[in-house]
């Protein structure tokens, strides 16, 4: 090449470079172009057009044009960094991964392909890995605000919220703007139920980002964990009022509408919700039933969603239904299609997924309540309204063995996706308490959380009985030859309260709506007895109450004796 063809293309280049700082993307693009048709193995002229094109929302161009650029010079570690960007912002989460990794094989102190990498397990809900990118970026440059914030974000994921709180708190120190690190923090702080400085730190972040509908309705949240529930309303409307789409604003104003006692307007709001997102396979031809049709000689799908908790709880209606003259179908997941044979007016039981006759109408299970207007004083309360097994009955009966002192069953934690879950499930350590009394303790606790199978393996003291178990029919006879239950807010302490079986059922300082506010009773199920936190976090003494009721509650003498060591 001449030295004047040199200088044309410095010239081009140039002119190119300065497009781009300019914010005129398009020239910049046109001069790259004009510049590689002459000089297609021009390397700067490659990573400017894949820049442009990346930044102009073209990823597809621009991993092209990073791949011919990385073909000219597979050593440049940067290029395999933003190919990894562009692959990592089109969902190729792997492809990125292994980007990352060729980039910081040829520069192993790349600190920002640390970070990214670190951001791409956060995406596939690797927590843990990510803190270790995270951790190794912080080490090369410990002021990378960027990663200290991510370190933070992977904590909370990690439920180490401590840690998380000091991850934030530094990002702040180096960028006091950073009004997501803010709100990250105060999740941290949430996460630590410590409600009035996460209160605070959300007002801070609304000042920054007053229009965000996400910050009023996390706002919201705090303050009906502080049961200041008219402003937490009023933060949900301010939320709906700013994104009207948003539909977890709604649910959580439906629900604290339910839990002060308005179920008028909380059911009809939560109705609202479940229209606005159908559970996926929910969109049916038929109209659903609201309440005002007649039923009579009306063929009706009564269906679950996603809860087995709520189906136990609300398939309660289902005679209501068949008394006004309608046949009923109901579908079921199933794990739950046995036990609601037992169930009054069903003309067809179904499992998900089998084949349906023709039917009139449908309605969700958790919409019955709305549609047949019921209120804190009609709530259905017979039990039991399900049953099990005979046979299988006698076979737990003997399984269990001789009837030497009472049986209790433990369940102490629900499902971990869902919304609140670290407030709601106690872990099986706060129950250890309970296990000096004179008792047969046995587990219905499927699911383990971490540490817990080495613990049960150290202990001779609680009968385990879960890999017997098949389905809820199962675990019905299970708990019919029980004297007690002692449950968490899950759908163990459900299919007990629907059997009749006297249950204890442990909440957190804010529960879940249906069991209100103040009560140690439930209209929902009448045998059930409900133990509440007198402060967020403390299940001691929550634990400490139930202990020293367990004599009355399972009719022996307030005497302990050696636990039981086999089934009895």
């Amino acid at each position: 090449m001449s030295t004047t063809d040199t200088a044309s293309v410095a010239g081009v280049f140039k002119r190119a470079m300065t497009a781009y700082e300019a914010g005129q993307f398009a020239e910049a693009e046109r001069l790259c172009v004009v510049l590689l048709a002459s000089e297609p193995e021009d390397f700067d002229a490659r990573r400017l057009l894949a820049v442009v094109q990346f930044r102009s929302g073209r990823r597809i161009e621009a991993l092209a044009s990073y791949d011919r650029m990385l073909a000219i010079r597979p050593d440049y570690a940067e290029g395999h960094n933003n190919r990894a960007v562009v692959l990592a912002d089109l969902k190729r989460f792997e492809e990125a991964l292994a980007s990352y990794d060729k980039a910081l094989a040829i520069r192993p102190d790349y600190a920002e392909a640390h970070h990214n990498r670190g951001i791409v397990l956060l995406d596939l809900g690797r927590a843990g890995d990510a803190l270790a990118d995270f951790d190794r970026a912080l080490a090369l440059r410990p002021d990378y605000a960027a990663a200290l914030h991510n370190r933070g974000v992977a904590l909370v994921a990690l439920a180490r919220f401590s840690e998380a709180l000091t991850s934030f708190d530094r990002a702040l120190e180096l960028r006091p703007d950073d009004a997501d690190a803010l709100l990250r923090r105060s999740q941290a702080l949430v996460g630590l139920d410590r409600f009035e400085e996460a209160l605070a730190s959300y007002d801070k972040v609304l000042m920054v980002r007053p229009d965000l509908a996400e910050i009023h309705d996390s706002r919201g949240m705090v303050l009906v964990e502080l049961r200041r529930f008219g402003e937490a309303i009023a933060s949900f409307e301010k939320a709906q009022a700013l994104a009207p789409e948003l539909v977890q604003a709604h649910v959580h104003d439906a629900a604290a509408r339910l839990l002060t006692g308005d179920l008028a307007r909380g059911l009809a709001k939560l109705e609202w919700c479940r229209k606005a997102q159908p559970a996926p396979g929910r969109n049916f031809a038929r109209p659903q039933w609201d309440g005002l049709d007649s039923l009579y000689d009306k063929t009706i799908l009564l269906h679950d969603e996603e809860r087995f908790s709520d189906t136990i709880q609300f398939c309660r209606y289902v005679p209501q239904l068949a008394a006004r003259g309608a046949r009923v179908i109901l579908e079921v997941a199933p794990p739950l299609r046995r036990l609601m044979s037992s169930l009054s007016g069903v003309s067809l039981l179904l499992a998900e997924e089998e084949p349906r006759p023709d039917f009139d109408l449908h309605c969700p299970l958790a919409s019955l309540p709305l549609a047949l207007g019921t209120k804190l004083d009609t709530i259905p309360s017979g039990t039991p309204y399900l049953r099990a097994p005979t046979d299988l009955m006698l076979a737990w009966e003997t399984r269990i063995g001789t009837r030497k002192r009472p049986r209790i069953g433990l369940a102490w934690a629900g499902n971990p996706r869902h919304e609140g879950d670290g407030r709601r499930s106690i872990g099986l350590s706060a129950l250890l308490p309970l296990l000096d009394a004179d008792a047969t303790f046995v587990r219905l606790q499927r699911d383990l959380r971490a540490g817990e199978e080495a613990m049960l393996e150290t202990r001779d003291d609680i009968f385990d009985p879960t890999e017997m178990l098949t389905d809820f029919s199962d675990l019905a006879a299970l708990i019919a030859r029980l004297d007690l239950v002692i449950s968490v807010d899950t759908s163990a302490a459900h299919l007990a309260g629907a059997l009749g079986r006297p249950t204890c059922i442990l909440l957190s300082y804010t529960p879940d709506w249906r069991w209100l506010l103040g009560r140690n009773t439930t209209s929902w199920y009448p045998a059930a007895r409900l133990y509440r936190q007198a402060a967020p976090g403390d299940w001691g003494e929550v634990v400490a109450r139930i202990r020293s009721d367990l004599p009355n509650l399972t009719g022996r003498s307030p005497s302990a004796a050696a636990p039981a060591r086999k089934p009895s």
